[in-house]
């Protein structure tokens, strides 16, 4: 026998004895990691900076997140979720409004850790029906009241103004009302391009009611409807619709067009009016998050929601989405009109969870 022979005997003895002194014990080396990390002093988290890459969670932990906001939108940026604190993200892409019906169908049976909601309308919904859990001050104080649940049971994790959106080559800015009502005069007629089946639309029309009442809002409705607008089934379609001259405005959200400058250039012919004077046409929404009551992955579920206001992620919304950033520190993008720059009107987010009340009015109108 030789020297290495016994060596290696030596070796795989001594691992067979360590491993009987651990069941023995009952101790894992994976619970001394745990232990040692847990007694180690904790380093703490300035508001908006990025928590350590290094800080993972339990390895083989997956979440299920229903988004209602666009996978060419936010994939990348929840794909680099995953790999950065070390868990699954199984993504269900829809209709923010058909994922919140889906979520109130499924109630306690729903898959769903986390809903990642376009607008806080649906989010109001879900809270409103008790199925959202309450989340952690950490995760709420990384943003201002007004974009985040009073309740605490969702956040907001990005923003996004209303706007007209205007052909450059058939209208100069001087040519728009001030108020979106203006848009009810007859000599719009054929001109206005809409998307009824998009949830920022339905979330901007709940705020209508909420700030105006019913019975405006349904004037609203009604004369832009007489005026024959053009229906389209997104946000994208429109600002692409105006660009072409199909029609000449549109009501969208703000980012919309500069992701067509982006892929086509400054000479994209279309631009963005905000509404004048605190007029509900230039709302401030938010993109939020919450987690579901049902699920079994909490502490995953929140290191996501924490990862969306990080400012790896907050940079992303500003300089791929072209949305504002929510926690502070990060500039808007350049080509974005800063919100002090904006008259925007004050609204409480969380009261606009009368998602289903919109609905029906806006069938009652023919309008879905």
């Amino acid at each position: 026998m030789t020297f290495n022979r016994i060596i290696r005997m030596d070796y795989y003895e001594v691992n067979v004895l360590y491993l009987k002194l651990i069941k023995t014990f009952s101790i894992s080396l994976l619970s001394l990691i745990f232990l040692l990390a847990a007694c180690a002093p904790k380093q703490a988290v300035t508001p908006g900076v990025s928590a350590p890459a290094s800080s993972q969670i339990t390895p083989g932990v997956s979440i299920t997140v229903y988004s209602g906001r666009s996978k060419s939108l936010i994939g990348p940026l929840l794909d680099q979720v995953g790999k950065d604190i070390g868990i699954e993200v199984r993504v269900r892409y829809g209709d923010t409004a058909q994922l919140a019906a889906a979520i109130l169908e499924e109630g306690k049976r729903t898959p769903a850790d986390v809903f990642f909601a376009q607008d806080a309308g649906a989010l109001g919904a879900i809270s409103k029906a008790g199925m959202l859990a309450p989340l952690p001050d950490g995760i709420l104080n990384r943003v201002g009241t007004e974009f985040r649940s009073l309740k605490g049971d969702w956040v907001g994790v990005s923003g996004r103004a209303r706007v007209v959106v205007y052909n450059t080559q058939l209208l100069k800015e001087s040519d728009l009302p001030e108020s979106i009502r203006g848009f009810t005069d007859p000599k719009w007629k054929g001109k206005i391009g809409w998307p009824p089946t998009n949830g920022s639309f339905q979330a901007f029309v709940t705020a209508m009611r909420k700030i105006e009442g019913e019975q405006k809002t349904i004037q609203w409705l009604e004369g832009i409807k007489a005026n024959n607008p053009k229906v389209y089934k997104d946000n994208t379609a429109v600002v692409l619709a105006v660009a072409a001259g199909e029609v000449q405005v549109g009501f969208v959200n703000h980012y919309y067009l500069f992701n067509q400058i982006k892929q086509k250039g400054e000479s994209f012919t279309a631009r963005n009016y905000y509404p004048k004077k605190g007029d509900i046409g230039a709302i401030m929404n938010v993109a939020g998050a919450g987690i579901l009551s049902v699920t079994k992955n909490r502490e995953a579920s929140e290191r996501f929601i924490e990862y969306l206001l990080s400012d790896s992620a907050q940079r992303y919304f500003v300089n791929e989405t072209f949305e504002y950033a929510l926690t502070t520190g990060i500039p808007t993008h350049p080509g974005v009109a800063p919100l002090s720059q904006i008259d925007v009107p004050k609204i409480d987010l969380g009261s606009l969870e009368d998602l289903e009340g919109t609905l029906k009015l806006l069938r009652d109108l023919g309008i879905l």
